[in-house]
């Protein structure tokens, strides 16, 4: 079964007279209606009425008299005869008594269909409380209590007991049950009204709010003239003498619907057993929440999964669970209408997803990466998200775990970031791409990103990644085009060649890149430095002799002078190991600074 956000999982219909000796049965009512409509369309099965605009019915209908129990959707003879059958001058009319009647026979889509039309035909009608008593009452048939609370709250229906009797089962059905009770004393005409079976989704709605409210007392009061045979009173009773403590009691009224309940009634009955278990202290945390789950999978959506949640989230927060608490509070943000407590419920889920990702957590960092992924709903949305997520990728980074950080931006990348600040996120996005050895994801994050907005500069360092993610990929040709209009991108082409130890071109690159006179600082000592090598591979003595000349005085008192020394001697006065370890004290700080850790990265693999 899908999740739905349903009314009152126990808000079942009456159909026959209520007796002493006989179990009430279901009456219509769309709470209990399934099943796709066989009703041809109703503008198409009118009578046609060429182009004559139909009379305006809003101020005749304002003028009737407002209703008051269930007769009101019970029109006298045939509704849809007169509907299909009715002069232009009469169709709105007639449609309003056919609306009613399918109202009252529990067809809430044809009914709300038929309201809709009229409104079409005539917008004041959303003006007259009736017509929004009407519509109202469908929305709730259709499980929408949000959307008829909506309708039902006009001030014209505020006292009216009709709509009062309405609200106080979508307001139950949306969990406000103290204010379903305060419907109470302006509902008791209309639901008293009712003789038949009618009134007992009414009678069920009040019990079920009160239960909730803390008031069992009241609940079994409601619910005394139903008979203890009934399965839905039942599960109510069974839940509010478990709550006066009344252990055995309870749990006969909640095993008798386990044997002759609807499939759904019996999952609550479930619940509240677990529930009882629960108060009575019956159950450790994890097995309460161990039994919780499986009433849940036994029985997806409505009102019955979400205070099953409720109660797994309360106590996992107790018993600090921190996957249950993310869990069950994630589903129920995700798929349930908020309630009063929705900011409260998600920031308390906020704090235990902050908790796992703190630096001193125990949840092992890879672990707690998984958890933000599969709840970062949850996660504060603006730059407090934008924050969290940039903290934990900066973990991952350090960690080595280069894909998992490279997966957590791409998803702000491409679901948070907007315009020009998606510039610097692409280049991070990339370069973790390359260090994670994806380099032609690194390509596609840059060309999926390519947009006219962004500075020159940024412009430069999305070429200067593409360029690394090209040289990995051994393509160096393209990868040098990509450098041609990079400023200082001789400085990148010239760690491709060192690190290739393509010496020819390294020594002609590099060399036209040489620093001028002055203070050396360790990226322009190791420039210098690996020229000498280049020089000293390719057995070029003359620049050799000449790199000393220009740069010995800049070297004399730096710490890096005695390597200057030895690879700026003449060729051959130095054996192989000399030079070996004089490599080993090159300042490790490159020419072409933060881009070539990504070259050395991929080296050092």
């Amino acid at each position: 079964m899908q999740r739905t956000v349903s009314l009152l999982a126990l808000a079942l219909a009456a159909g026959s007279p209520l007796s002493a000796s006989e179990p009430e049965k279901p009456a219509p009512d769309a709470t209990a209606h399934s099943g796709p409509s066989t009703e041809t369309p109703a503008k198409a099965a009118e009578a046609p009425s060429g182009d004559t605009a139909l009379p305006r019915f809003a101020a005749e209908l304002a003028q009737r008299p407002m209703f008051v129990g269930a007769a009101a959707w019970r029109p006298e003879g045939d509704a849809r005869a007169r509907w299909m059958s009715a002069a232009p001058a009469k169709r709105q009319a007639a449609r309003w008594d056919y609306a009613r009647a399918l109202i009252g026979t529990g067809r809430a889509p044809e009914a709300l269909g038929m309201l809709t039309l009229m409104e079409e035909d005539d917008a004041d009608l959303a003006l007259v409380p009736v017509f929004q008593l009407a519509k109202g009452i469908a929305q709730l048939q259709l499980r929408r209590p949000a959307e008829a609370m909506a309708v039902l709250s006009g001030a014209e229906l505020r006292d009216n007991a009709e709509a009062c009797a309405w609200r106080m089962r979508a307001l139950a059905a949306l969990g406000r049950d103290g204010e379903a009770l305060q419907q109470v004393n302006c509902a008791l005409p209309a639901i008293n009204g009712r003789r038949d079976a009618s009134r007992i989704p009414f009678i069920l709605a009040a019990a079920d709010a009160a239960g909730r409210a803390g008031r069992p007392g009241m609940a079994l009061r409601w619910l005394s003239p139903l008979t203890d045979r009934d399965p839905a009173a039942n599960v109510l009773r069974g839940r509010a003498y478990l709550a006066m403590g009344e252990v055995q009691a309870g749990r006969l009224r909640l095993e008798r619907v386990l044997i002759d309940g609807t499939e759904e009634q019996k999952a609550d009955a479930r619940l509240a057993l677990v529930e009882g278990e629960i108060d009575h202290g019956a159950l450790s945390p994890a097995e309460a929440i161990g039994k919780l789950e499986t009433v849940r999978y036994s029985w997806r959506g409505g009102p019955i999964e979400e205070r099953a949640l409720r109660r797994e989230f309360m106590l996992a927060m107790a018993n600090h669970d921190t996957l249950a608490t993310l869990r069950s509070a994630a589903t129920l943000i995700g798929y349930f209408e908020p309630r009063s407590d929705a900011a409260e419920l998600l920031e308390q889920a906020r704090t235990a997803l902050f908790a796992v990702l703190a630096p001193d957590s125990s949840v092992p960092l890879a672990q707690a990466a998984g958890l933000y992924w599969d709840y970062r709903e949850l996660a504060p949305a603006g730059p407090d998200g934008d924050r969290l997520v940039d903290r934990l990728a900066d973990r991952l980074q350090e960690a080595g775990l280069y894909e998992r950080a490279a997966d957590l931006l791409d998803h702000q990348l491409r679901e948070r970031a907007q315009d020009v600040v998606q510039g610097p996120l692409s280049i991070k996005v990339a370069s973790l791409r390359i260090l994670a050895g994806q380099p032609e994801r690194a390509i596609r994050v840059l060309q999926e990103t390519e947009q006219p907005g962004y500075s020159d500069e940024m412009i430069w360092d999305r070429k200067r990644v593409e360029a690394v993610a090209l040289h990995v990929l051994g393509k160096p040709e393209a990868a040098m085009a990509a450098l041609d209009s990079v400023p200082g991108g001789e400085l990148l082409r010239a760690e491709f060649e060192w690190k290739d130890a393509d010496w020819e071109r390294f020594a002609a690159t590099n060399g036209a890149a040489l620093p001028g006179r002055g203070p050396l600082q360790a990226p322009q000592q190791a420039q210098i430095l690996r020229q000498a090598i280049a020089l000293a591979m390719l057995g070029r003595e003359d620049g050799l002799v000449a790199l000393r000349n220009r740069y010995g005085s800049a070297f004399e008192k730096l710490p890096s002078a005695g390597v200057f020394d030895v690879l700026t001697r003449a060729v051959g006065s130095v054996d192989p190991a000399t030079v070996s370890a004089a490599m080993g004290e090159i300042p490790s700080a490159s020419p072409a600074g933060r881009f070539a850790d990504l070259i050395d990265a991929v080296y050092t693999e």
